[in-house]
């Protein structure tokens, strides 16, 4: 296939590198502050306070408290093509800013001073990056000529800052035309890029079920109605819907990660508890587990004499990156990293991320930065108390982000 972007021969790619490593001890300084005060979804307070302290320093039209603790930044181009367009463009760029709450274990300089809160996925280099982009455009203003919205959200990690930033407006006055943001990805070596059109990540819904049996002696099982008998079941039945009800070209998975029932071992339970999650590529799954999960979970139910109280809901939808998006990072990847993987064009993950809801509205793309570097130790995965990653790939993110610019502009 024939690109459609620019020769690389247009762009100056040497100044933008130059400019960006002489960034570089920076990104590693607002990372690891970052790093050390880590908040929970919709409790940034810290970490947005800097963001836009950072902001007014640079003199970078922003606005705060926008789905509690969002912000978005705003830089006009005043390249030479801006006087001549009556409508420019409008990119969005989009960083996650919250933590998890985990203990950290990383025995190092920045490591977190909240106890029980940590950076364990890698949003304070998301937020290092999106600092790193909104400085580099707003020095670099004459060297493009439409409009960047850098938007810091809060709580990816749930209940999820996408939706109700899009509800405050963040796509609209001026209208965003296309998005792109990134994941640094422990699953990735450093100097590789994860990018794709179409699913890259899944939809998650969840679900809790309680089982309402009869408790009673375990040597008198016939006077009950045993919830861990009847939840056993249920577990096993609900693996048929992946394997005998979703088309095998379809990927899928149902998992029950938590099963409670029980007090003591001579006990049958009155109550067992449940919960799970589904996840799947293919948008149009959407709302056909709800109803299978049921159909399971009433027909065992029914069988065996029990009831059940079952609450469904949809979280995240999948990941789906626009296909001519998808061409401008991975045309400009190739440019960047320099590792004899280079990128890797079918990355995909069960995993879920509200940027989804982002790519529902207007055409983007995410993708992977890869960021582990197994000879420093720095390829724990995501969410582990011990996660961290190799910072050489703060300064790639950001000069992925600026050649996006660049070339989205020269379009």
């Amino acid at each position: 296939m024939v690109s459609t972007f620019p020769d690389p021969s247009s762009v100056d790619l040497s100044r933008i590198r130059l400019a960006i490593r002489s960034l570089q001890p920076q990104l590693v300084e607002w990372r690891r502050r970052l790093h050390q005060q880590p908040e929970l979804g919709f409790q940034e307070k810290l970490t947005a306070e800097f963001v836009s302290k950072k902001l007014q320093e640079w003199e970078i039209e922003h606005q705060t408290g926008i789905a509690h603790t969002g912000i978005v930044a705003t830089i006009k181009g005043k390249g030479q093509d801006s006087k001549t367009i009556q409508n420019p463009k409008v990119l969005a760029i989009r960083a996650d800013m919250d933590a998890l709450p985990i203990q950290e274990l990383n025995e190092v300089p920045y490591k977190s001073q909240h106890d029980g809160v940590m950076h364990a996925c890698g949003h304070d280099g998301h937020t290092a990056i999106a600092l790193g982009t909104a400085y580099y455009l707003q020095q670099h203003r004459q060297d493009f000529s439409g409009t960047v919205k850098i938007i810091f959200q809060p709580a990816e990690e749930s209940p999820g800052g996408a939706k109700p930033m899009i509800e405050a407006g963040v796509l609209k006055n001026p209208d965003v035309n296309a998005i792109i943001g990134l994941h640094l990805w422990n699953n990735l070596p450093l100097g590789t890029v994860g990018v794709r059109a179409g699913a890259l990540m899944a939809a998650v819904e969840c679900f809790n079920c309680t089982i309402l049996g009869k408790g009673g002696h375990g040597a008198l099982p016939h006077q009950t109605v045993d919830s861990v008998v009847v939840a056993a079941q249920i577990v096993n039945a609900l693996q048929t819907i992946v394997a005998r009800n979703v088309n095998p070209i379809d990927s899928a998975v149902v998992t029950v990660g938590e099963l409670h029932a029980g007090t003591k071992r001579n006990v049958i339970a009155d109550t067992a508890r449940m919960n799970a999650t589904v996840r799947y590529f293919n948008p149009s799954l959407k709302g056909f587990f709800k109803g299978r999960v049921e159909q399971i979970i009433a027909g065992i139910c029914q069988s065996h004499g029990a009831n059940y109280n079952l609450e469904y809901w949809s979280l995240y939808p999948p990941v789906i990156n626009d296909v001519k998006m998808a061409e401008l990072v991975r045309f400009v990847a190739e440019e960047v990293v320099e590792t004899p993987m280079g990128v890797v064009p079918e990355c995909q993950t069960m995993a879920a991320e509200d940027m989804s809801f982002f790519l529902e509205e207007v055409p983007g793309c995410y993708f992977f930065l890869g960021s582990a570097n197994q000879g420093k130790d720095l390829a724990y995965p995501h969410h582990h108390p011990r996660f961290d990653f190799d910072e050489t790939a703060l300064g790639m993110g950001v000069e992925i982000f600026i050649r996006c610019v660049e070339k989205y502009f020269q379009l």
